[in-house]
């Protein structure tokens, strides 16, 4: 952690910080993941639509990932980067060939209200150890999923 000296946090508070960044980053992982197989498996009436948006969805899914990633690598720690090691810490299971839209948006919904809470979580241990840049990184987080969990839940209302 020869950076954190360098950029004047503390290694012992930012411990916690790291640790939340790269459960995050395997949550994400297998977020993207699964929001690709949305993209390739949706069916029915919304398809057009549904398919359009969950590209859309898990590009941002990828870029995050890769914020979290870089994150990690300032607070000068390393990022895991194996699926196997995601899959043994995430806490957002796999879904495999869905393609009925309610199901989808509401694997979806159940995802983001997850990581808003773990992110809000993360939010207040950056706070602690006084590193601004991953509370701003949370912030912008959240900002982006609470307006899609509005959008997604008036686009899925009946």
């Amino acid at each position: 952690m020869k950076t954190l000296k360098q950029i004047n946090l503390n290694e012992k508070e930012v411990n916690s910080v790291v640790a939340s960044l790269q459960q995050l980053l395997a949550d994400f992982q297998v977020y993207y993941t699964n929001l690709r197989g949305f993209h390739w498996n949706i069916k029915g009436q919304g398809f057009f639509v549904l398919h359009s948006k969950f590209e859309e969805m898990y590009n941002d899914a990828a870029e995050k990932a890769d914020e979290l990633a870089e994150r990690i690598l300032m607070l000068g720690d390393t990022p895991s980067n194996k699926f196997s090691e995601y899959l043994k810490v995430a806490k957002i299971e796999e879904v495999d060939r869905v393609s009925n839209a309610d199901e989808a948006l509401s694997n979806i919904l159940k995802t983001y209200s997850y990581l808003i809470k773990e992110e809000r979580k993360l939010l207040t241990l950056a706070s602690k150890a006084n590193d601004e840049v991953t509370v701003a990184l949370m912030s912008d987080f959240l900002k982006e999923q609470e307006k899609m969990v509005w959008m997604l839940t008036a686009y899925n209302s009946k």
